[in-house]
């Protein structure tokens, strides 16, 4: 691998990793398999948004992750979708978890259940 010889060609080289990362994004779901997520019926989401995204085609990632802190809310979600901000969404069950899929996944429109993040990113 060559040195990197300035400031500018860093910056052309993180575009550029940038660009081909964002093209190859899909939608990602993370359903949250903490305790209380998975006394509340967590694994029968995380399964339902597993059979239904590859039935309905859409490419998408679904894993499970630790608890968010939202124990009142369980089972919960964090949906991002390509150039978004993740969204969280609480109280799913599967006929939230169809209305999820059919209406923000695919249109990016937002229904109810939306939690208000608690957390930010590093470079926020």
């Amino acid at each position: 691998m060559n040195a990197v010889k300035s400031p500018e060609e860093l910056k052309s080289i993180k575009a550029g990793i940038l660009k081909r990362m964002n093209e190859k994004e899909t939608v990602r779901v993370k359903v949250h398999m903490g305790t209380s997520g998975l006394a509340s019926g967590a694994r029968e989401i995380y399964d339902f948004f597993r059979l239904e995204l590859e039935k309905r085609n859409i490419q998408a990632s679904v894993t499970s992750t630790g608890d968010m802190g939202y124990s009142f809310a369980e089972p919960t979600l964090e949906v991002k979708r390509p150039g978004e901000d993740p969204v969280v969404f609480g109280n799913v069950d599967k006929l939230r978890a169809d209305e999820i899929i059919e209406k923000y996944i695919k249109n990016g429109e937002l229904v109810d259940g939306v939690l208000p993040a608690n957390y930010r990113t590093i470079n926020q």
